[in-house]
Formats: C-alpha cells, structure tokens, sequence
C-alpha cells in the first residue's frame, strides 16, 4: 500500500483524491507506524477540495457522496497520535478558509461534522494544539452569515439552546497569550455582527452574559497592573519602561476598541452589560474615587491614571447613557463612590477570567490596604483669589469636577495636563446633550448663542430674552431636564445619591469656575509651555469671538501675566540665545495659531502620563549651561506667543499668520563688522578680514601648543560672531579667519588672578536643543551630557584684554538693541492692554 501511494500519479484529479480517499478509510487505527501517509493524505484531500471548489465541482460532489468530512472525524477518534490532530486542524482550516462556493460551505456546516470537531476533546496542554484549534474556529467564524449560522446552532421553540462554537471559544477570551485572546476576539465579533436576532439573544442570555462582565473584569484588572506601570515608568524614565508603557497603552486602547465593536453591532442587552459593568466595576469604585488625591500611594490607579483612562473610556467606548452618567457622576461627592465589594449585576457572578484586587495587588506587590488608605487623601483647591499652594484644602465633601479643577490651578505637570484632556474629551463627546456640557460649565458660547438664537426664531420667549440679556444661558428647564433623568438613573440603578449644592446652582457660576481655572494656569510659571497650549485651547473654545466673558480680576490676572511674560522675553535678549529668538518666535506663532485654533486637541496618550520630556537633566548638566538656557528660552517665547494670541482675541483683533516683526536694517557703516569687511552672510573659516581693530591674542587649543591669533568681536543685525584670525604675512593688518563662534552667551569674565586671560563661553551656533525637546522617548541622558566650550584667551597685557572685553560687551549690547527694535510691533500690545478693559470685562459680582 505505501509503495503505490508515492506511485506517479496526477495530482490535481478526480482519480487522486478517489484513491486518497479510499486509502484513508482502510486505516483502522492511527499509530507512529502510519501517521505520517495519514498526515500526508489529510493534507492533500485538503489541497485538492480547494482546487475542485474553484475549477471542478465535480471534486466536493465526490466529497459529499463519500462523508469525507465524517471521515476526518473518524480518523482523530481513532488516533493516538497529537501530530495527526494538529494535521487535522490545520487541514479544516485551510479548507473552510479557501472554499467560496456557497454551496460548499453549506455543506460542510449542515451536518453535525464541525460540531464534532469544536468540541471533541483535545489535549489543550499542548500550545501548539490550542493555537490550531483556536485558528480553526477564527476560520469557521469567517464564513458566518444569516444563512450559515443557523446550521452550527441547536434550537427549540425558536430559541437558540446551543451553540458550540461560540460557547467553546470563550473559553479562552483570557488565555495568557495575546494571539489567542485576539483570535477569541475576532470571532466574537463575527459573531455579533451578522445580527441574527436569535443568536443574539443567547448571546445577551443569562448562562452567556458572565463572558461581559468578565470582559470588564480583565479589563479593570489591566488598569491597576497599567497604573502601576505609569508609576514605576515616572520614576525611571528609561527606554524600557517607557516602552512597556507604550505597549500596555497599546493593550487599553485594543481592549476599549474591542468594546466598542461589540457595542456597535447593536445588541442592546450586551451594551447595557458592558455599561453597567464599566461603571459597577471600574468607573465608580476606583477611577472617580482616586482624584481625591495630589499624591497617590506610590502603587495605584492614580490620578494621572484615571484621568487618561476616563478620557480612553469617553472617546472610544461611545454610549450616550455612558458619557451622560459619568458627566453627572463628575458633579456629585465623591465620598458616595466608596469602594466596594463587586456587586451581581442581574443574577450573575462569575470567577471566570476575573482576579480580585488582593491578588492583583499581591502580584504586584501593593499593600493590600492600599485601595482603602488612598482614598483617604484630600487636595488642594484654592480658590480664585488665592494662590495655589499645597496649603489651601478642599471642602470635606467636593465632585471629582472641583478636583479636576483643583489639578488645572495647582496640580503638577501630568495632572493639569490629564485634568485638560478630560475637560476636552467632555466637551468633543458627540454623545453628550448640550445641556449636560453647560452643566459642567464647558459648553462653548457660540453653541450657547445658537440655541438660543433657534430658540428666538421658532418664537420661545424664553430663548428670546435670554439671548439678549447680559444674563444670557442655556434654558435652565432643559439643564435640569437632562441632569435630572441621570442623577435620579445614578441613584436608582447605582445606589449614588448626589446632594451636591452645585447641582441646583446656575451653569453660569459652573462656567466661571472654569474660567477662574483656566486664568489661574495661564498665570502659572511653573507649568511646561506645551500644557498652557493646551489651557489655551479650551479657553478660547470657552469664550465667543471678541466678547469674552470676563470678569474685571480675569482681566488684570492675564494683562500682569502677559506684562510679566513680556519682560522675561525682553531678558532673553541679554541672555544666551537673542539670535535665534526671532527664529524661534516665528516657528512657535505658527505652531500656537495652529494650536489654539484647532477643532479639536489632539495629544499623544504619554504626554498624559508622564512628565514633560527634559532634554538637558540638572544632574548632569550645570544651570549655566546654554542647553538649559535654550529650553528656557523657548518656553519663555511659547508662553508669550500664547498670550499674545489669546490678548489678540479678546480684543477682537484677527491672529496674523506671522507675527509683526521689523526688519533687519542695513550694517552701519561705522560697525566694526564694516570695519573688518566681512561678508553679510557672516565670518567663515577661510574668509580674509581687515584686522584693524583685533586685538592680538594667544591661545592653546591643544595641550602644550600655543598658537597666535587676532582677536576680534562684531555683530551684524541680531547675529554677532568673537572671531580667531591670523595674520597674512604677505598682507599687513589682514588676516585669515581660523575660527568663528557665536557672541551671544559667551559671558567674558577676566581671571581674578591672571588680568590678562580672558575666559570665554562658547555655546553650539545651532539650536540642536529644539529637536531634544520634541523627543518623545522620555529616556534619560545615560551618556555624557552636552557641554559649552571653553576659550581662555592670553594678551599682552592687561590693557589689551580689558580692551577686548569692552569689545565684546558693546558687541552684545548693539546685537541685544537690534532684536529689541524688531520685537517691538510685538510690544506694542502692551499699549493696548493698558488702555483697554479687554471688551468691557463684567463686574466681579456678575455671578
């Protein structure tokens, strides 16, 4: 028998798969002494019936005629072999993946076949195994549609009471290895999506409904192991961590889409499961409860944590009774979310695939009194006449909107910047009535004005008045109307009664809380420029064009915080880096017009959870390196670009493209610059220059080699250069340029002891910091940090090097002069500012 199969034969025929077919069903047993002709006869009937399935049908008529498909399930019955089960698995696969005819796959699904092979038995110990038979059901899942999924389900009385393949494969929705959790997740969705009204009750069923909640459960588990991970990885800003945190960010945003999925396939009792699960189970026993801490306990869902969950939940998972209770939850005490044990939802309950908060804090290593002890933390909420600082407590009972609040005036970097993204998160959810956003005081005035304009048209008094009142707002009924359904729905269906004195208060005062935040960041220096962006954004969402709905202190607090910006940008021309100001100046402009007019916000997830990335560390790099004074220098230009346009906007004016700037003027002919005849592009290595007003020099760039120069200080525009030359021989008073470097920065200081060494600074001509700072790996300078140069000139004598420092401060001075006059249509603003009330700002008592 073994020698005639191996006999030459065509393999694409009739005769072949009849003779494969008639071999097979003569093995009585499978054993090591034939389970390689077995291996080898499944995988051709396979190769064959996918051929015949495309160019013959006469080759699956074969099939049918001889129970084929019977006969496979015969052989795995009789084999005590597990590479004849893998070949087996791998042969249905590949078939029912290949077929299209519909009438193939008709048949292979109309008996009871495939049924027989989703639950037989198989030794699942084997990875190798699983990941088969896992692939095998993903395949079958691939070919459902109304008409195939009712031949893999058993009914009675028009009820689905069984259906293997979907019941066997959520056995492993948890598996350990992600390929499988992912396969599982693919065919569930298949699942889902033909919509056939019985399947999706059994689906929704009550011995099917533990797979959501259990879903949820994972999920919730996730998000503590995931919050510990965000804090080990600020504290350790390494690649490593932050690429772990990158992948497990992955891991939230898949699991959140995945819901989202199952959701969108229009199953209501499912995505009732998966609401009432995310709030039960996540939401309100853990995410809301941890903003009531500054300073979580180093292991935890932090606040940082949920602040970036709450904004993953809301922008991906979208349900309108989702993000309408949660919004309400936002205004209600969070002492009435005391966590808790996890409730039955609907009579179920179910170990499957879930770890309770002990085990997972064991396996992490977290005390296990941790989730009782930090809920016991309060924070810091000034309010808008006072400072912020750490001193200034909360209410004993306050919302997780007054601590959202409460990060934006005083939280540190990653909780304002958490606390905005959420603010816009609510105010971009299409989900969310109008009426919800006003309640929580975000709801754009321009959307305001529109309702109320409609409201006008169609004749409401009500809208009519409101519209034309200095008082103007939402319709308070309509407020309370929707508010009310979910503070009663939180308090019915969730236990959480809300008694919250802000409730009942006008979103007016709401909104002038926001409005005090808002105003407090943007007087805040000690907030990264790219999160005052961000502030700016919402503000500006906030308020209507040219009528900003200020009141009289919001308009000192921002005119001193632009005056204060503006005198460290006029200090910035002094200091290291006042040629490239302008440079930078109009890079960020763009960037900022561009930012604040945005439709949306759109930010990476890490620029949530971790710090801003430092490219230059204090540890290793001293404060008075130019590296440091750079970074300083940008986010003192970032700070005042923002400000400038938001001063812009409120007073009506229209945000240029480029900012106003002077242009550079002609080099004086009395400049030294002139002087010397060097090039207007500036002094290269190479160039001759006039040496009549250098001051000779020596100088060891090289230990032991001492060489002698010319030295000479000029500046052209906002541009200035110290410069080395050497003398021509063949030329007198001329000379070559040997070496050139920047003038800003070089802080010339003659030695205390030897008054004829000059030491100067000499910072990088380009501005490599700009690209460090929009790195985005957050991984801490492991090499050895960027240093400045150093130059130690030698003269003559003492008059010669004072001469030379006299050069070089005037040299600064006219370089500092010239970026000054072009800044100044920038300035002028200030003259505005000071005789303007910024639009008529309200009165203090307005609210």
């Amino acid at each position: 028998m073994w020698f005639s199969f191996w006999r030459s034969r065509d393999r694409f025929s009739l005769d072949e798969l009849r003779y494969l077919t008639d071999q097979l069903m003569k093995v009585q047993i499978v054993n090591e002494v034939n389970k390689d002709f077995v291996v080898e006869a499944l995988r051709s009937i396979a190769e064959l019936i996918t051929y015949g399935d495309q160019h013959d049908a006469a080759f699956f008529e074969f099939f049918m005629e001889k129970q084929v498909l019977g006969e496979f399930v015969r052989i795995l019955r009789i084999s005590r072999t597990l590479f004849v089960s893998l070949q087996l698995l791998q042969t249905m696969s590949i078939m029912i993946q290949n077929l299209k005819s519909e009438h193939s796959i008709y048949y292979m699904f109309c008996n009871e076949h495939v049924n027989c092979l989703i639950t037989y038995s198989f030794d699942f110990r084997n990875e190798e195994l699983l990941s088969y038979y896992i692939s095998f059901l993903r395949a079958i899942s691939g070919k459902l549609n109304k008409d195939t999924i009712s031949l893999l389900v058993k009914t009675c009385n028009d009820e689905v009471v069984s259906f293997p393949l979907y019941v066997e494969a959520i056995r492993f929705a948890f598996h350990e290895e992600g390929m499988i959790r992912t396969a599982v997740r693919a065919l569930t969705l298949n699942v889902y999506h033909v919509g056939d009204e019985a399947v999706n009750k059994f689906v929704a069923s009550n011995q099917n409904a533990d797979y959501f909640l259990n879903l949820v459960k994972f999920f919730r588990d996730q998000c503590i192991s995931f919050s510990v991970l965000v804090s080990n990885a600020s504290k350790n800003l390494v690649a490593e961590s932050t690429s772990s945190l990158l992948s497990a960010i992955d891991e939230i945003e898949d699991n959140l889409y995945y819901f989202s999925d199952v959701i969108s396939a229009g199953i209501p009792e499912v995505g009732r499961l998966i609401m009432d699960g995310m709030l039960t189970l996540l939401i309100f026993p853990l995410i809301l409860p941890s903003l009531r801490a500054t300073v979580v306990n180093e292991i935890g869902l932090g606040a940082s944590t949920s602040l970036y969950l709450l904004c993953c939940i809301l922008r991906i998972v979208k349900i309108k009774d989702l993000a309408s209770t949660v919004a309400s939850a936002l205004l209600c005490h969070i002492e009435t979310f005391a966590l808790r044990s996890e409730l039955k939802l609907n009579g179920h309950k179910s170990d499957h695939g879930s770890r309770d908060a002990s085990q997972i804090a064991e396996n992490n290593n977290i005390s296990p009194d941790f989730y009782s002890e930090s809920l016991q933390v309060t924070i810091p909420y000034p309010s808008s006449s006072q400072s912020p600082t750490a001193d200034n407590n909360l209410p004993q009972h306050f919302t997780p909107r007054e601590a959202l609040l409460s990060f934006i005036t005083c939280g540190d970097d990653v909780q304002v910047s958490g606390s905005l993204s959420l603010l816009a998160t609510l105010l971009q959810t299409k989900e969310l009535d109008e009426s919800m956003v006003d309640a929580l005081g975000i709801l754009p005035q321009r959307k305001q004005h529109k309702k109320l304009l409609l409201q006008a048209l169609v004749g409401e008094e009500a809208g009519e008045e409101q519209l034309f009142s200095s008082q103007s707002t939402v319709v308070e009924d309509g407020i309370s109307c929707e508010l009310d359904i979910y503070l009663q729905k939180l308090k019915d269906q969730y236990g959480v009664s809300c008694t919250s004195p802000m409730i009942g208060a006008s979103p007016r005062v709401h909104r002038f809380q926001v409005l005090d935040a808002l105003v407090s960041l943007l007087c805040r220096s000690n907030i990264s420029a790219e999160i005052l962006w961000d502030g700016g954004w919402l503000l500006r969402q906030l308020l209507p064009h040219s009528k900003a709905e200020f009141k009289n202190h919001h308009a000192r607090l921002l005119k001193d915080s632009f005056h204060s910006c503006t005198r460290r940008l006029l200090e910035e021309t002094r200091e290291t880096w006042p040629d490239m100001i302008v440079t930078v100046l109009c890079d960020e402009w763009r960037k900022c017009k561009r930012v604040i007019e945005a439709s949306s916000l759109r930010k990476d997830p890490m620029c949530m959870l971790l710090p801003p990335y430092k490219s230059a560390s204090e540890e290793l790099v001293s404060s008075e390196s130019s590296f440091i004074a750079g970074e300083r220098m940008c986010e003192r230009v970032k700070v005042f670009v923002l400000l400038h346009h938001l001063h812009m906007f409120s007073l009506g004016r229209i945000l240029l493209d480029q900012p106003p700037l002077l242009s550079q003027v002609d080099i004086p002919e009395e400049s030294r610059a002139k002087h010397a005849g060097v090039n207007p592009s500036g002094p290269k290595p190479g160039n001759e220059i006039n040496l009549v007003d250098a001051v000779p020099c020596r100088i060891a760039f090289e230990r032991g080699k001492e060489r002698h120069f010319y030295f000479l200080s000029i500046s052209m525009g906002s541009s200035g250069w110290v410069v080395l030359a050497e003398e021509l021989v063949t030329k007198p008073h001329h000379g070559i340029i040997r070496v050139a470097a920047p003038l800003a920065g070089c802080n010339p200081r003659v030695d205390d002891k030897h008054p004829r060494w000059l030491h100067l600074r000499i910072r990088p001509s380009l501005f490599s910091f700009a690209d460090a700072a929009k790195h985005s790996s957050h991984e801490k300078v492991k090499s050895r940090a960027l240093v400045d140069g150093r130059w130690t000139l030698a003269f003559r004598d003492e008059e010669s090097c004072k001469v030379a420092l006299t050069m070089i401060l005037e040299e600064i001075r006219l370089q500092s002069h010239e970026v000054e006059r072009r800044l100044a249509p920038l300035l002028e603003l200030e003259k505005d500012l000071d005789s303007s009330n910024l639009t008529q700002p309200m009165d203090d008592n307005s609210s």
